[in-house]
């Protein structure tokens, strides 16, 4: 298990956030990953769409199992990373890297304030 980069924000649901500016870059930490094997294929929001808090909005899957990735804050996307969709084992390989899956405008920031910093996270996962 790799360290928690401490300058992300994490979900319950096991999502990383990186503010910059008013975009937030959205991954699954490496916990998510480990616990889901090897991922063979991802489903990305489309650029432009709404999303909100807690709604899934993408999905993981891996030789084990199927996941939903869920918004960890509400807004609109703007990017997604289609070289993870093309390569979907770059999510485990580096999820907090070049793994990452899409970037949301903020539109409501206090959101950020409900999300867990790494010693939270770590205490969730039993770190």
């Amino acid at each position: 298990m790799s360290e928690l980069p401490d300058d992300l924000r994490y979900s319950t649901e096991h999502e990383w956030v990186r503010v910059e500016g008013s975009v937030a870059r959205v991954g699954v930490t490496d916990y998510a990953t480990s616990e889901m094997g090897d991922i063979v294929y991802v489903s990305l929001p489309t650029v432009g769409s709404s999303v909100v808090v807690g709604d899934a909005c993408g999905e993981l899957e891996s030789t084990k199992s199927v996941s939903d990735v869920f918004a960890p804050v509400s807004g609109v996307v703007t990017s997604v990373n289609d070289a993870a969709a093309d390569e979907p084992e770059s999510i485990g390989e580096d999820p907090y890297g070049e793994g990452w899956l899409f970037d949301i405008e903020l539109s409501d920031p206090s959101e950020l304030d409900d999300l867990l910093d790494a010693d939270g996270y770590a205490e969730l996962i039993g770190q």
